[in-house]
């Protein structure tokens, strides 16, 4: 399993201006699922698709991996903007969990995940 190609940055003019940050996380049953652990876009630069891209290329890397069977990521509860842009994506909301941010507020995230197909 190499899951090397999971993370990816977005420059322009040689200004880092995007990046994901994506983990491989085995599963006890030998599979993997990829966390999206971060997604950002520097504000001037958002509504050009970037954080899209990254989300995609990364998407596709995982596909090629026939281990990874899932990606998901933690969003906060009303950020209803993401929750929004990785619905787009094909990403479906699933638990709540609870106090998983302890320094913002409201401290509730929601699991959202996607299932891939190799």
């Amino acid at each position: 399993m190499a899951c090397g190609d999971l993370t990816q940055l977005a420059f322009h003019n040689d200004i880092l201006v995007g990046a994901i940050a994506v983990r491989c996380e085995r599963q006890p049953n030998g599979k993997a699922k990829a966390y999206i652990a971060t997604l950002g876009v520097l504000a001037p630069y958002r509504n050009f698709a970037i954080g899209a891209k990254l989300l995609q290329r990364s998407l596709a890397s995982a596909q090629q991996d026939p281990n990874i069977e899932e990606a998901y990521v933690h969003v906060q509860v009303d950020n209803e903007d993401a929750i929004r842009f990785y619905q787009r994506h094909g990403f479906e909301k699933g638990e709540v969990v609870k106090d998983y941010y302890k320094k913002l507020s409201p401290p509730d995230a929601v699991v959202m995940s996607k299932k891939l197909a190799a």
